[in-house]
């Protein structure tokens, strides 16, 4: 079924691959950023381009602004690929009176996803390795690895990672749940990471599976009260699937997308959380028929649906945004066709 939208094309940018929300001078504004040697452009609320943060290094995995700040958010740079990442960095953008500047913050080899948590009044910082190395192109024999640190107020001080878990094969993914936890994806399974309840405490690091995934979520798409486990696998991979709790607390499958994988493959968009009052999950493939689709519970039927959103897009990343007006709309950075595309969501009938 065909998501009936209206889209709009903000621009186009090589690539296309990492967005965020900024407060900007006061103003909700969104960023965009590149996987290549390309720009990183900075949109109003209305989807109009009103500045360039700069024109490059790309390579940007990642963004998030720094919280309760103005114009100033990290971001990943020099991650072009599995295979050119040894150089990549987190770096601070700050919009001053002179323009932009990029402060490095710390080198942090192959590192991909990153995320800022609060817990008790305290904001931290996890970042992912892909990997820690190779010896040639497409060599997964060195692990990657998740790290964290408290958050300084001003990051230009530097961040003092700690080492928080090794030994992870394809660490791709990365999600927040709305309890302000990391979800960890990678081949050796899903992990619960919750940052320290005080100081001189520690990180929590849980489980919840140990199927190969590469990009997890967690939710609780049927209402029953207990979070779901939506999940990408393998490693851009082509199968989406959701996992639900049984009576001992273990995950077992619920549901897979009925679509034949050849039209499926690399799945690689995903934003999970509630729209339109109605828990949702949107992902998007950069291969196959490369779509973009939103999948809910439907409690008439006692299963999952999905719709279309888009078809030959080839989405990297998705992100839902309320505008001005209190309207939802999703914001893809179409990584295959160069296209940053805002779609409005409309309630389903």
């Amino acid at each position: 079924m065909t998501h009936e939208n209206q889209q709009k094309k903000l621009g186009e940018l090589n690539k296309c691959y990492s967005m965020a929300e900024l407060m900007v001078d006061g103003e909700p504004c969104l960023l965009a950023a590149a996987e290549k040697q390309d720009p990183c452009y900075l949109f109003d609320a209305a989807g109009n381009r009103i500045d360039t943060v700069w024109d490059g290094p790309g390579g940007v995995m990642t963004m998030a602004a720094l919280p309760g700040q103005d114009s100033r958010f990290l971001a990943t740079r020099k991650f072009y690929s599995p295979n050119d990442a040894a150089e990549a960095s987190i770096v601070l953008a700050e919009k001053t009176a002179a323009g932009w500047d990029v402060h490095p913050v710390t080198d942090l080899p192959f590192v991909h996803r990153f995320g800022l948590l609060e817990r008790n009044g305290r904001h931290w910082i996890i970042a992912c390795a892909l990997k820690s190395g190779h010896e040639h192109k497409e060599d997964w024999s060195k692990p990657g690895a998740v790290y964290g640190a408290r958050l300084p107020e001003d990051p230009k001080e530097g961040i003092r990672f700690q080492t928080l878990m090794t030994g992870l094969l394809r660490n791709h993914g990365y999600s927040q749940t709305e309890e302000g936890q990391a979800l960890i994806a990678a081949e050796n399974g899903t992990f619960l990471f919750t940052p320290p309840a005080a100081e001189d405490e520690t990180w929590e690091i849980r489980q919840i599976s140990a199927v190969p995934s590469s990009d997890s979520v967690l939710l609780d798409f049927d209402g029953d009260g207990k979070p779901e486990l939506g999940m990408i696998s393998p490693f851009h991979g082509a199968a989406v699937t959701i996992w639900h709790l049984d009576q001992d607390g273990q995950y077992v499958p619920q549901w897979k997308l009925p679509l034949p994988e050849a039209e499926t493959e690399m799945v690689h968009a995903t934003w999970a959380g509630v729209v339109n009052g109605k828990p949702s999950w949107i992902v998007g493939w950069r291969k196959g028929t490369r779509s973009t689709i939103i999948i809910r519970w439907n409690p008439a039927r006692g299963t999952y649906g999905w719709e279309v959103i888009d078809t030959d897009a080839g989405a990297a990343n998705a992100l839902v945004v309320t505008d001005e007006h209190g309207q939802q709309k999703l914001i893809c950075t179409n990584r295959e066709i160069n296209e940053i595309a805002q779609y409005e969501l409309k309630e389903e009938d």
